[in-house]
């Protein structure tokens, strides 16, 4: 009896080769996608954390403005301790050391505070009147809270070594060519160069105002309402286009006490 055997036949170099070339651009295609995805979640994450941080930051701000110039001396029998009330929603300089203190215009003769950039609110918060202060230097947003003291600057009290970082990467007023850079690719977010932080609006008879036209009515002790706007670049450019990422938050604080 004669058995008949097949012969096994195996690939061919040419057949392994097409396969291992078939194998290989596959493998590039997923590595591709992975690090595609990696970068997409890198940039994601980056602008996540950058517009958690500033939305609490103007949460804050918002809460402190709205609590701004309690208690008024109206609201005391006392009144021989300038310490235990609010002379004022918003601190200012200069004058506000003068005995009585003298008033500078909102966006004329107030320097630096309040302005475009450097805001004090005169509040108790806790135990006791404070001055919060709300300055940006450079790229950060700095923040400070110190008792209230008679007869002292606010200014001087809530400078040097008792600011702190509050809000990192603002954008609102960097210098050129920064600031270049950054117009050139988001023009609507700065269409006349540097962004106020805090704009404000004064109450006049005639009703609310911009304090820049509320012309004899523009002294802090006016100021009603207080818009704030944070412009924030994440620490790193985009994975992918590694073109800038900024984003723009908005929030508004209204005087809740009328009485001062």
């Amino acid at each position: 009896m004669m058995r008949s055997s097949a012969k096994v036949r195996g690939f061919t170099i040419l057949e392994l080769m097409v396969a291992m070339a078939i194998f290989l651009v596959i493998c590039g295609a997923m590595f591709a996608l992975l690090q595609l995805s990696q970068q997409r979640y890198s940039s994601e994450t980056q602008m996540s954390g950058s517009f958690q941080e500033a939305r609490l930051g103007i949460d804050q701000i918002v809460r402190d403005i709205n609590m701004s110039g309690y208690p008024s001396a109206g609201m005391l029998s006392n009144t021989s301790f300038p310490a235990t009330y609010a002379v004022s929603p918003f601190a200012w300089d200069p004058g506000y050391t003068n005995t009585p203190p003298t008033t500078c215009q909102v966006g004329l003769t107030c320097n630096p505070t309040p302005g475009d950039f450097d805001l004090i609110v005169e509040t108790n918060i806790s135990s006791g009147v404070s001055w919060i202060r709300y300055q940006l230097n450079g790229t950060t947003l700095y923040r400070t809270v110190v008792p209230k003291t008679a007869g002292a600057d606010p200014v001087t009290a809530t400078s040097g070594t008792a600011m702190t970082p509050f809000v990192e990467n603002v954008m609102n007023n960097v210098p050129d060519p920064l600031l270049s850079q950054i117009t050139a690719q988001y023009p609507s977010m700065f269409p006349t160069g540097p962004v106020p932080v805090f704009q404000y609006t004064c109450a006049t008879p005639s009703g609310p105002q911009s304090c820049t036209l509320a012309t004899g009515y523009n002294a802090p002790q006016n100021i009603s309402d207080v818009d704030i706007v944070l412009i924030v670049k994440t620490p790193q450019t985009d994975a992918q286009t590694h073109s800038l990422q900024l984003i723009e938050l908005t929030g508004r604080g209204h005087r809740s006490n009328p009485t001062n």
